[in-house]
């Protein structure tokens, strides 16, 4: 499959059994897939497929940030894009899509018209499940304090997150007011929101090795020969297809996937469409690329486990009903100021303080790793474009803690659920974090750091707790749907790990011992070691225990 094809909305019957009234809604973490693209490179052009294609209006309407005189004062200048390639002799020319366009084209890899279609339509879904039938976000927001958006440097993943974000809040669901939200990326030595191969030394060679394992299982297989059947004539040479062949056996896949989700004027010959040899492909592909994380744990720690940290960190940060958890991430202490503040933004913390649903653009290679990591991806097939998991955090509706977090003073409670804290006001944050220090700069007193009188769970494994951190978890469960299907974690079916009468609402604790042992404490670290270790483990390290 090459496009997911949408279910359609749940029914009222249906939502009464996957949300049940005991538990409640408190946290939604959303890894999306980019939608639709070009080949990340040009390939069988003998077959008559154009290089370039003329599927990326976006091109038409770009527009760039400037600065003027005035650096106080910022502009935009509004510019179309077109491409320039060789011609003959070398000389300049400016590319063209297949029909002599010159203002659409895109470039190897971009997001197109049809990528950004369905992941707006993907944010319309979101709103529709999580706004309008649960009502667990609000219908009209004033900032996007409660929102965390990511996406890693790749641009169709950062468009992709402002296509899904749009579906979710159009303008017609934010005020007047609205001020620009905050989307997070990383250079591409810190990211972790894809399998980072490129800057983890360790993880690329694992990588090799297992890639290297499937070209030897596969390559003189009757299947492969059924590959070569339909495509060697259209190959370099006339070579034979392998998975280790030029193009590579998943380049081809990428190239027929591409093609298949567009219009008729980018299409391979039918040979390349064959049923049978599509099944073929993508089996041996998700092998290649995945079955690492099925069978390593180092496997699992470097190319996913800083990911699955990040999840399951703001996961505990909610259940200790820790208001600011994922703050430093989103803003840390002085993201706004100015204008800013004026709006009821920043105020001295940064503005995200209570975040209750994530979404962060990835990649094909994010959700098979995430969910294989898990145990939770056997017999599926590579991630159609603009897939998506949710993880979503419940709580049992009688599991009330002692001590629940009050509106705090100078945090005024809008109707639609937002809240502004006041710098100025410090309220409850005095009490519950320590008081404010006398630290002052130019007459103002400063906080301390938030986190200077307690000690967060965080990161830190469950074999790290003390007995009340551990209490901070109890009552809380964690289910993942993947494209709408509820998806089965393994180690949830456990007695004890999971809500009475469904394994798929796994224990906070138990989902979080299940990603303890794959969370690296020091990725960089990990990435740059065991180099004479083994590439595949001595005895089976299966996913999801």
């Amino acid at each position: 499959m090459t496009t997911h094809m949408p279910r359609k909305p749940y029914t009222k019957e249906e939502l009464e059994k996957l949300y049940p009234k005991e538990l409640e809604l408190k946290l939604v973490q959303i890894l999306l897939r980019h939608g639709e693209r070009t080949p990340v490179s040009p390939r069988f052009q003998n077959t008559g497929l154009p290089p370039y294609w003329a599927y990326c209006n976006s091109a038409k309407q770009l527009a760039g940030v400037i600065m003027g005189t005035d650096w106080s004062q910022w502009d935009h200048l509004k510019y179309r894009r077109r491409i320039e390639t060789f011609g003959a002799d070398d000389e300049p020319v400016v590319a063209a899509g297949p029909n002599g366009e010159y203002d659409a084209v895109c470039q190897p890899g971009e997001l197109t018209d049809r990528g950004r279609e369905t992941t707006l339509a993907l944010g319309q879904r979101l709103r529709h499940l999580y706004v309008d039938q649960l009502g667990f976000m609000p219908k009209l927001i004033s900032d996007s304090d409660m929102i965390y958006l990511r996406a890693t440097p790749i641009k169709r993943a950062l468009e992709s997150v402002q296509q899904t974000f749009w579906g979710l809040y159009p303008l017609s669901a934010r005020t007047a007011s609205f001020p620009a939200p905050t989307i997070l990326t990383r250079t591409p030595a810190d990211e972790t929101l894809f399998p980072n191969d490129g800057n983890c030394r360790r993880f690329a060679h694992l990588s090799r090795a297992f890639a290297q394992r499937a070209a030897t299982r596969w390559n003189d297989t009757d299947d492969m020969a059924y590959l070569s059947q339909l495509w060697s004539r259209w190959m370099p040479g006339q070579a034979k297809v392998a998975v280790d062949s030029h193009p590579r056996l998943s380049g081809i896949m990428d190239t027929i996937n591409a093609t298949d989700a567009h219009g008729g004027d980018t299409k391979l010959p039918r040979e390349f469409y064959d049923e049978r040899a599509r099944d073929i492909i993508d089996r041996i592909a998700v092998e290649e690329w995945f079955a690492g994380y099925q069978e390593s744990a180092e496997y699992r720690a470097l190319g996913i486990g800083a990911l699955m940290g990040d999840i399951v960190s703001r996961m505990a940060g909610k259940a200790e009903r820790y208001s600011s958890a994922g703050i430093e991430e989103v803003g840390g202490e002085d993201r706004g100021g100015g204008e800013e503040v004026g709006r009821g933004r920043g105020r001295g913390r940064g503005g995200e303080v209570d975040i209750k649903f994530a979404m962060s653009g990835c990649h094909d290679t994010t959700l098979a790793g995430v969910l294989t990591s898990l145990g939770a991806f056997e017999g599926e097939k590579w991630p159609p474009f603009t897939s998506h998991i949710a993880f979503e955090l419940f709580r049992k509706k009688d599991n009330e803690k002692a001590i629940e977090p009050v509106t705090p003073v100078g945090q005024l409670a809008s109707s639609n659920g937002n809240r502004n804290f006041d710098a100025t006001n410090p309220g409850w944050w005095a009490a519950l974090f320590g008081g404010w220090g006398n630290d002052k700069k130019n007459g103002e007193t400063k906080p301390q750091s938030l986190t200077a009188s307690k000690e967060f769970i965080g990161r830190k494994a469950m074999n790290e707790l003390s007995d009340k951190q551990r209490r901070e978890l109890e009552g809380y469960y964690v289910r993942i749907r993947y494209n709408d299907r509820v998806m089965q974690v393994p180690g949830c079916r456990v007695e004890g790990n999971h809500l009475e009468g469904d394994t798929t609402f796994c224990t906070l604790e138990a989902f979080k011992s299940i990603v303890d042992k794959y969370v690296p404490k020091n990725w960089k670290h990990a990435c740059a070691s065991n180099f004479d270790a083994p590439d595949f483990p001595e005895k089976p390290e299966p996913a999801g225990y």
